[in-house]
């Protein structure tokens, strides 16, 4: 069989006809790719916006805040002297503070030791014990104190630490002291004498109430190391003598146990750093604010500039943007716009709009601040703006707070009435301690349940009066693992009877105290017959009145009432009426929200985008059958001019042969 080139029997130039021909089928694809285009336009342009809108949202975070309008600059004359830090319950003023001592830690010293690696006693299992408390009275000369008495502090636990072979050295004692983390460290420092090496024990706390007595049991060459009474035997040596700090305010005298001295100035935390005289001055934080509010306004003014450029119109141009006519972005703008645009319930005030703080729209969609009327705002209404921008509550009564709220709060003034109080969970015994001492057996241990959750209690052995025993009852109680661990504590004191009471510092129906015998001295001894108390009772009342649900001392809302959600602290006071709490959803807050259903996974950009992505997705699939079949067209068509070439040749063979007859035929008459 011959080679065959399409065209060349017929001279048909095929090539360029089916070029030409594809050119016209392929015309789907030039469409395609036109759509193509108009789709990741619109993607860039969402991204765009996306973008923008996040910039926005990032512009009033500080906004939704209520620490910037509710915390209070504090500036110090002297820097080297204080600092200071503030609360929302904090107020404007100006102090004068003259710091006279700085709080100190007790320091403790053993005796000199050979070595830090050698035994100490025989191993046997001993229990070092931490008491912290007030040492008073008497003299101290070379750092042992005569004649003095030592009360221990009720409100810090009894701490222990284990000492046994594997660490009956002067530095295992060391670092089992500090890896028990009992309110104390240890060291150890040489003086370079013989005997070089002392136990250096340093309380954690400053002030009076945190010195030390410790009590060993066991070993008894560690008992002569370490037992530590000030008011009996001394064993180690005062360094330092626990001190408070003390100054004065305006004139005021102050002490303080720590060198951080809070609610001397309510709402104030200053922290003390030398001796000296310094002012403080606490004034709002309107600087900030002013900043905030103009970051906000720019941020928005952006915004909208985004929004032109994508859906406006350009008369110069005669185009407009890529997102003209669009759902989702006129959508969004329109969202804002309209956010913005609405009153909020304020703080129960006059300040309740944007117009209100001197913040107004303009003809172009823009924001504009009035300077002035921003400032006369935050000179006489400060707090107030807090309420305009964030989700904030505010109870009229001084005993009620508000915690916190849901999406479903509607914002607006509700009148509180409280029908009953929360109390505390208590057990109250029916013996009189305080007709003689009570004696507490070498292992003691008992059972005890506060609010659902049960432990063992060990007691030290000893013999206390009621004062001594109602503040080892408190300090072993709150101090063992499981109770301070889920952050549950108690107190302890004696009735006017002379019965103990211990009270949970939980409020409401699953605060309760409960006693069982373990080992050593009984209950019957601490309480008389009383093992169980009462279930405290938990706070009920109204909103606008309906019926809110208590827990404890905080009262929330109904599901389905206005108030659903709100949720607020009563902390005392009396039933009845108790004021107005007003809940205002601010700017911030609610732009927060709505942007959550714009620009969040789940929201309209998003949800608009994945439908650009399916478009694109589609186009690509159907790009992908379009060249499948122009690829089939193709074939056919050099098929067919394939077979047309060769009937073209055929019958161009066929006339060549039929004119060489016609010429023969001719030729042969003529002769």
């Amino acid at each position: 069989m011959g080679i065959q080139s399409t065209g060349v029997g017929s001279n048909l130039n095929v090539n360029d006809i089916i070029t030409k021909l594809m050119q016209v089928e392929s015309q789907p694809l030039t469409s395609l790719a036109k759509k193509e285009a108009s789709y990741l336009a619109k993607l860039t342009a969402y991204g765009t916006l996306n973008g923008a809108l996040s910039s926005f949202q990032s512009s009033f975070v500080g906004l939704n805040s209520t620490a910037a309008f509710q915390n209070l600059t504090a500036n110090v004359g002297d820097a080297t002297i204080l600092s200071a830090s503030t609360t929302s319950v904090a107020t404007a003023g100006n102090y004068n503070i003259n710091v006279t001592q700085l709080a100190k830690a007790q320091t403790i010293s053993s005796a000199g030791q050979v070595s830090t690696t050698n035994t100490i006693g025989t191993g046997a299992t001993s229990t070092i014990s931490f008491q912290f408390g007030t040492i008073s009275g008497g003299t101290l000369s070379s750092g042992v104190y005569s004649g003095a008495t030592f009360t221990q502090d009720a409100n810090q636990a009894i701490g222990t630490v284990t000492i046994d072979s594997s660490n009956n050295s002067l530095q295992g004692i060391r670092d089992a002291i500090n890896a028990a983390a009992k309110g104390v460290t240890a060291s150890i420092v040489g003086d370079g004498s013989a005997t070089p090496y002392h136990l250096v024990l340093s309380s954690n706390k400053t002030g009076l109430t945190s010195s030390l007595k410790i009590d060993v049991t066991g070993d008894a060459t560690l008992q002569s190391l370490l037992n530590y009474n000030p008011a009996g035997t001394q064993n180690l040596t005062e360094t330092t003598t626990g001190q408070n700090a003390n100054l004065t305010i305006n004139g005021i005298s102050i002490t303080s146990t720590s060198n951080t001295v809070n609610d001397a100035v309510q709402g104030t935390a200053i922290t003390l750093a030398k001796v000296g005289s310094t002012t403080l001055a606490l004034s709002n934080n309107t600087a900030g604010v002013q900043n905030a509010i103009s970051t906000f306004v720019k941020g928005y003014n952006d915004l909208q500039s985004t929004f032109k450029s994508l859906t406006g119109f350009d008369s110069s141009t005669k185009k407009g943007g890529v997102l003209t006519g669009d759902a989702a972005a006129r959508g969004a703008q329109t969202q804002v716009r309209n956010a913005l645009s609405s009153a909020v319930n304020g703080l129960g005030g006059n300040i309740t709009t944007l117009s209100s703080i001197g913040i107004s729209f303009q003809k172009d969609g823009t924001l504009s601040v009035d300077s002035t009327k921003l400032q006369a705002a935050i000179n006489n209404n400060f707090k107030e703006i807090s309420g305009l921008f964030a989700t904030i509550g505010k109870a009229t009564d001084s005993l009620v707070s508000y915690s916190t709220a849901t999406s479903a709060t509607t914002q607006g003034s509700y009148a509180l009435n409280v029908s009953a109080l929360a109390t505390q969970g208590s057990l109250t015994g029916d013996l009189d301690l305080t007709a003689g001492s009570t004696t507490i057996d070498p292992s003691t241990s008992i059972n005890v349940t506060i609010d659902g959750t049960s432990a063992a209690v060990s007691l030290a052995a000893g013999t206390y009066t009621s004062s001594q025993l109602t503040t080892l009852l408190q300090t072993s109680i709150n101090g063992t693992t499981a109770f301070s661990n889920a952050g549950i504590k108690i107190s302890a004191a004696t009735t006017g009877g002379g019965f103990l009471k211990l009270t949970s510092n939980s409020y409401g129906s699953t605060s309760n105290i409960a006693l069982t015998n373990g080992t050593g001295t009984t209950i019957s001894a601490l309480t008389g017959t009383i093992f169980s108390g009462n279930a405290g009772t938990n706070v009920t009342g109204s909103f606008n009145g309906v019926s809110a649900v208590g827990a404890g001392q905080f009262l929330t809302g109904t599901a389905g009432s206005a108030a659903d959600g709100l949720k607020v602290v009563i902390a005392g006071g009396s039933t009845g009426d108790r004021g107005t709490v007003h809940f205002s959803k601010g700017y911030a807050s609610q732009l927060s929200s709505l942007f959550s259903s714009i620009v969040g996974s789940g929201g309209s950009i998003a949800s608009t985008t994945d439908g650009v992505n399916r478009s694109i997705k589609d186009i690509g699939k159907q790009r992908d059958i379009l060249n499948s079949r122009l690829i089939d067209t193709e074939a056919r068509y050099r098929a067919q001019f394939t077979a047309l070439d060769r009937i073209v040749s055929g019958l161009n063979n066929t006339s060549t042969f039929l004119t060489q007859q016609l010429s023969a035929l001719t030729g042969s008459s003529s002769k």
